[in-house]
């Protein structure tokens, strides 16, 4: 493993800042309000302020998001198409500032960052897209003369909450699926990585978004949550995050009868049978697992190796993962920045000494980087039992736990044991195997041979405790939008 030196501080650019709230259509600081702080995970520095909306703001935004529908769901598609276009290309003309704060704030290498502007950018052009596909159906009547419609309109004022680990993304699926819909949101992004969530909206507003339709709301998530799911003008709810919290969330919009989006945890299982290029695979599967430091719900975790080339593949995977430079997320040649707090530290920590104790073995990696920031060793274990804890918990980190199989019935029901069922990889050279696994696997996504879990366009979902509907493609524009039976007689 190669360690460049860690920053001891925040180069100068265009500076980070612009932390706000935006409420009803204004951009509110901290005069007035409680604040906390925002972190540069590579130094442990502060590096930010940001303002923790009141329950008064709160219940501006709420009342701005309801007074805003009526008018938002009245515009054309076509309206809300070139106003989403234009955000698109915003985002792009503003890649540099947004990904430089962007890996500040969260610390993934700012060659990631940049591509995840970029990526943003497509979604937002794909699902403007759709917006002129909001259309319903006519049905002959069953009387004569009568005719029956299936209208599409709108669910209604949505709360929504997104992660840390991709600040742009996630909550950018959630506001364009619904701005697509004719909805209206208060979100709550997360507070470790701010920036991005903004960045999104000021590019929205810029764009020409009217006040009210967007509302950015920061603060304490239990706090929020509870105020927003349990408001009367909410009608729908929008969580990504992991699954204890995402269950809360669901119980508290049972309270209102208010369906929910959730996008839960995962822990996706790789299979690798023995006829496949262990080089060519080992290669792809590295990259995919050391993106984002792990810190990913559709991640690499188990990696189930045939026997034949259980112990190639080890070797090579060891051999890659030393390889992997370490450093400054701001330097474009590190591949692998800071861990985003020193709770993922202790977290790696007992995961791996866990697996230690049950047999496993370090094969690369295995510690915590000394000195300032939250780095770790990006680390592989070798002959990982089932019963190890990395083996039934999310990892959410750069831990590898590889483990060997004989047969593909075993194999099979190993992936398929826990209660998750969000993505899934496998690999192999056989056609018939490849046609016929997919289907027995028990998740929303699975990846024959390449590690991709979809694009711009692509449903993004899981089964099981890894939660219910999308948070991409054409399907996730369906899921704020309700039916609504008219029927004629004449």
């Amino acid at each position: 493993m190669s360690i460049a030196s860690a920053p001891t501080s925040a180069p100068a650019r265009s500076g980070y800042g612009g932390l706000e709230l935006l409420v009803a259509g204004e951009w509110l600081g901290i005069e007035g309000r409680d604040s906390q702080p925002v972190l540069n995970p590579a130094t442990g520095n502060e590096i930010g302020r940001l303002p923790v909306a009141t329950t008064g703001d709160l219940d501006r935004a709420l009342e701005a998001a309801a007074e805003a529908f009526p008018v938002w769901r009245a515009t054309t598609p076509e309206h809300r198409a070139n106003v989403l276009h234009g955000a698109a290309a915003l985002l792009r003309e503003r890649v540099e500032d947004i990904a430089w704060q962007m890996t500040l704030e969260e610390g993934k290498p700012i060659r990631e960052s940049r591509g995840e502007v970029l990526f943003t950018a497509g979604i937002i052009d794909f699902l403007a897209g759709e917006a002129m596909q909001t259309f319903g159906k006519v049905i002959p009547g069953a009387v004569p003369g009568g005719t029956t419609l299936v209208l599409s309109e709108p669910v209604g004022p949505v709360a929504a909450f997104s992660p840390w680990n991709y600040p742009l993304t996630v909550p950018t699926r959630k506001i364009a699926a619904a701005l697509v819909a004719g909805c209206t949101m208060v979100i709550k992004p997360a507070e470790e990585a701010p920036t991005s969530g903004l960045a999104v909206a000021r590019a929205l507003v810029d764009a020409g978004l009217p006040a009210g339709v967007l509302n950015v709301v920061f603060g304490d998530p239990a706090h929020i949550s509870e105020h927003l799911i349990g408001s009367p003008i909410i009608r729908m709810v929008s969580f990504t995050g992991s699954t204890a919290v995402g269950k809360h969330i669901a119980s508290l919009a049972a309270a209102g009868a208010k369906p929910c989006m959730l996008e839960l945890g995962g822990h996706a299982p790789v299979l690798v049978f023995d006829d496949v290029d262990v080089d060519s695979v080992v290669a792809q599967l590295v990259g995919s697992k050391f993106h984002n430091n792990g810190q990913s719900c559709g991640s690499p975790c188990r990696f189930y190796v045939q026997d034949g080339i259980y112990d190639q593949f080890v070797a090579r995977f060891a051999q890659l993962t030393k390889a992997i430079q370490v450093g400054n997320p701001l330097d474009e040649s590190t591949e692998l920045g800071p861990l985003i707090s020193g709770r993922r530290i202790d977290s790696m920590e007992h995961l791996v000494q866990d697996a230690i104790e049950q047999g496993a073995s370090i094969v690369a990696g295995g510690a915590a980087i000394p000195g300032d920031g939250y780095f770790w060793q990006p680390t592989a274990l070798a002959d990982v039992p089932e019963d190890a804890l990395i083996m039934n918990e999310e990892p959410f980190g750069p831990v590898a736990a590889i483990s060997r199989f004989s047969t593909e019935e075993e194999v099979v029901e190993r992936a398929n044991r826990l209660p998750y069922g969000l993505g899934s990889y496998l690999f192999t050279s056989s056609l018939p195997r490849a046609l016929r696994l997919p289907s027995l696997i028990q998740a929303g996504m699975v990846s024959v041979n390449a590690c991709n879990l979809g694009g711009v366009d692509t449903f993004f979902g899981g089964v099981k405790e890894s939660g219910y509907g999308s948070e991409g493609g054409p399907e996730a524009v369906a899921a704020f939008l309700r039916p609504k039976l008219v029927t004629y007689a004449v």
